[in-house]
């Protein structure tokens, strides 16, 4: 059972566990987190992620991603997810006035409905203005949960999405305006992922989260099984050149290492001892110029904190040479999410 008395992911619980930081100057760009306002499903605004920023290690630039935050209560239905750019961009401003010396929030990844041909490239303009110059791409999520009610976070997105021929045109479209499309989906979307990457080579398309391995419900006690086929999977679709992995958001408690039930969090160590074959593996697969390491956070702050989740990703990094390390930690999410560092 988790300790009642310091729940999982809040900030006396992440404390239990205090590491030095491990080279410390290393550029980071942080490709994948979320923030939501007062009173949303978590607390984790401007505020909490500066504070995770400012833990050691030095992120120079971060990315948002969308999350269903601060949508528009009104208006036109297929202009309401702007709200959610509004609310970051106003965030991006808070930050760079409160913390002038932290990173800023240099990008953004917002939602439209890319199956919506004849609202689409209004919704990507409004996008484009709420941003103020940070905006990159859509992410319109394929993760389709199998068994929902197991899951933290369960994806519930229509089955055949991946085929729709007006949800891949709008994928297309995106590559013809220059933005990025990324999907997050379950390993056993996989599949689906790659011939939507087969059919669309023109638009750079994200992996999140590794595909995202589940280890609940169904998936419990499966974790050995499920990585040999996951491993030709991702093999597959690093053979697709308009993909780009981004490697991280394993940690979230529905890929069932169970570490937010844990009286005190995992250490560097332990958290390398558990995952580093899925990101050998797929920065093997891909290189290390098609590999960005992500925070995930607030979502994989359940299971450990922003310094220790670094420092763990930094003994992954350790065998390969410098310049490899600078892509994955920065070089890639800055080419692809025309990030300035």
């Amino acid at each position: 059972m988790a300790n009642e008395a310091i729940p999982a992911g809040d900030q006396a619980w992440l404390d239990q566990v205090v590491e030095p930081i491990i080279d410390p100057e290393r550029a980071i760009v942080d490709p994948h987190h979320h923030l939501w306002p007062i009173g949303g499903p978590l607390l984790y605004g401007p505020a909490e992620l500066a504070a995770d920023t400012a833990s050691g290690h030095n992120v120079v630039a971060t990315l948002f991603m969308e999350c269903n935050a601060a949508y528009r209560t009104d208006g036109p239905a297929h202009l309401r997810s702007v709200g959610e750019t509004e609310f970051v961009a106003a965030s991006a401003d808070w930050l760079a006035a409160e913390h002038p010396d932290g990173p800023p929030i240099a990008a953004i990844v917002g939602y439209a409905d890319l199956a919506d041909a004849d609202h689409l490239d209004e919704v990507l303009d409004a996008h484009t203005e709420a941003a103020g110059g940070r905006f990159r791409g859509i992410r319109d999520a394929l993760a389709r949960a199998t068994e929902p009610e197991a899951m933290m976070i369960a994806g519930m997105n229509p089955a055949g999405k991946y085929a729709d021929e007006s949800f891949r045109s709008g994928v297309n479209r995106l590559g013809e305006r220059g933005l990025t499309y990324d999907s997050w989906h379950y390993h056993h979307q996989n599949h689906e992922f790659l011939e939507l990457a087969q059919a669309i080579p023109g638009t750079t398309m994200i992996l999140d989260h590794f595909g995202t391995p589940c280890g609940v419900g169904q998936y419990e006690g499966q974790r050995d099984e499920i990585f040999e086929t996951w491993k030709d999977d991702i093999s597959a679709i690093a053979a697709c050149e308009n993909v780009v992995a981004k490697i991280g958001g394993l940690a979230m408690p529905d890929n069932g290492f169970g570490w937010h039930t844990a009286p005190a969090p995992p250490s560097s160590d332990e958290f390398v001892e558990q995952q580093a074959r899925y990101y050998l593996h797929t920065i093997n697969a891909f290189g290390p110029e098609r590999c960005m390491f992500e925070s995930n956070f607030p979502v994989d702050r359940f299971s450990l904190s922003y310094a220790v989740l670094y420092n763990g990703l930094k003994k992954i990094a350790a065998a390969f040479s410098d310049a490899e390390q600078d892509a994955l930690f920065s070089g890639t999410a800055a080419r692809v999410y025309s990030v300035a560092i």
